[in-house]
């Protein structure tokens, strides 16, 4: 945290980061999910129902390969993380929880977390200005076998 900005200050700020990155993550997964790996750092890792995904071309190969969705966020929740966790680079957790219908089928609960760090001027080419360095997804295993 920057020691100029009060802490509810920067609270303020990475929440309406986490939602500004979460509005534009599930609008991409749903119906452009071919811009999706922009919103992701070169060396991201995805980690989906236990199945580790790591780098730029493997989270296209593996994004290219899910079925059509639609995600409805619930809910959301995020915090800054201590600097001395990220050895002091600016990072926020986000948690979104919600439903997902895949191909159209039945309805699937979801938990989704993220860890966003600010984009850098070369990275921020995309409308958001966080990117995702690690990003873990559970679907509820009972109710979904396909994506395993």
């Amino acid at each position: 945290m920057a020691m100029s900005m009060d802490f509810k200050t920067y609270v303020d700020q990475a929440c309406r980061a986490a939602v500004e990155f979460v509005n534009i993550y599930y609008e991409k997964m749903d119906k452009r999910r071919w811009a999706l790996t922009r919103l992701y750092l070169d060396k991201a890792t995805l980690i989906w129902n236990g199945n580790v995904v790591t780098g730029l071309e493997a989270l296209t190969n593996f994004f290219d390969m899910l079925p059509s969705s639609e995600f409805q966020v619930n809910m959301l929740d995020c915090q800054p993380v201590h600097e001395q966790a990220t050895q002091a680079q600016t990072t926020v957790l986000v948690v979104t929880s919600g439903t997902v219908k895949f191909d159209g089928n039945r309805q699937h609960y979801f938990n989704q977390n993220f860890l966003l760090r600010p984009a850098t001027r070369l990275e921020h080419q995309g409308p958001v200005s966080h990117m995702a360095m690690n990003v873990a997804v559970s679907i509820m295993k009972s109710d979904y076998e396909g994506l395993q």
